[in-house]
């Protein structure tokens, strides 16, 4: 049974949370605090699995007690909770260490509950997982072949997914001689902002992706939240709203499949980053039996071993990097 510590300072929000929790047989509250100043308190006196954190509250609130909670208890996850205004904020939570993050109902609060209900169960379970072992097996490396054409870099992640990207391209150079698309699940409206902020700590020109946007050597573009971002074979984004795929949108194997599609497979490098679920397995498949290269997260320092893991056990890769080598191997493989 899981423990779950639910601070909130809505102590309506707080009876919600606590109703659909106990209503899994896996899951159980241990207590709940009404600000990040209770909820310290209570961490001191009771063991807790998970912490369940809100983003806004008086006197401490949740962007300050995670940095807390992350120095003294750095082995509880914290799924943040947020209104979707809070973008900022939850991006930077994210990036301090936060597991993930559900957003905060409002309007209609039974309409919305029942809307994340599932994702708030799926996610908790996730981020207790997230410290199980797992080993990977050992690879040959090689470097990805010559291209007359620039080379397309595939990446995908989920949750734990910001952090990891942040470290991932702060070491791609300004002059990098490949283009970047990126799939982080992440609701729509965030990923602008998560753009702006790879833009701003990378070499490179990243941006969220808009319908015709064209693939180009030093630029990245990350997929909008709730549309899948597909390439056709003029290195064009299409976005669309097909289906859900791994109950996702965006989806990394739509993206990576549609480059495997319309692309020579020695210009293309595909990378699964932490994340939950199975995501991007089938996508790396596409890339690599098309020729191209796969690495992926180690266990190491991937905050959810699930997509890599998959990508793993489908053989879908060449190389397993912790997370701050990922960015100089792809320099290296893609400049020659």
């Amino acid at each position: 049974m899981l423990k779950v510590l639910i601070c909130d300072d809505s102590a309506f929000m707080r009876k919600i949370y606590s109703d659909t929790i106990e209503k899994d047989p896996d899951l159980e509250v241990a207590a709940t605090a009404y600000n990040g100043q209770d909820a310290l308190r209570k961490l001191k006196k009771i063991d807790v699995d998970l912490l369940m954190l809100d983003v806004e509250m008086p006197k401490l609130n949740g962007l300050e007690t995670l940095e807390i909670v992350k120095d003294k208890y750095p082995k509880i996850p914290v799924i943040m909770v947020s209104a979707l205004d809070n973008r900022e904020t939850v991006i930077k939570a994210l990036e301090l260490g936060a597991f993930d993050f559900i957003p905060k109902p409002s309007g209609s609060i039974s309409l919305n509950i029942d809307s994340i209900k599932e994702e708030l169960l799926l996610k908790l379970k996730a981020a207790a997982d997230s410290n199980d072992t797992f080993k990977a097996k050992k690879v040959k490396k090689r470097v990805i072949k010559n291209s007359s054409s620039f080379p397309i870099v595939a990446v995908g992640a989920s949750s734990g997914g910001p952090r990891a990207l942040n470290t991932l391209f702060e070491d791609i150079a300004e002059n990098s001689s490949a283009a970047f698309v990126i799939v982080q699940h992440m609701p729509a409206g965030f990923t602008e902002t998560l753009a702006e902020r790879l833009n701003n700590i990378s070499g490179l020109k990243i941006k969220e992706a808009e319908e015709g946007d064209t693939l180009k050597p030093g630029h990245g573009l990350l997929a909008p939240g709730d549309f899948h971002l597909e390439i056709d074979a003029q290195g064009r984004v299409k976005l669309n709203k097909k289906d859900r795929r791994h109950g996702v949108r965006p989806c990394v194997d739509y993206m990576m499949q549609s480059l495997a599609e319309h692309f020579d497979g020695d210009r293309l490098l595909g990378v699964i980053l932490t994340g939950m679920g199975h995501d991007g397995a089938e996508g790396m498949s596409a890339i690599v039996n098309k020729g191209g290269y796969g690495i992926i997260e180690s266990k190491e320092t991937a905050l959810v071993y699930g997509m890599p893991s998959s990508a793993v056990k489908a053989g879908a890769y060449h190389e397993i990097k912790r997370i701050d080598e990922i960015g100089k191997r792809i320099t290296e493989i893609v400049e020659g």
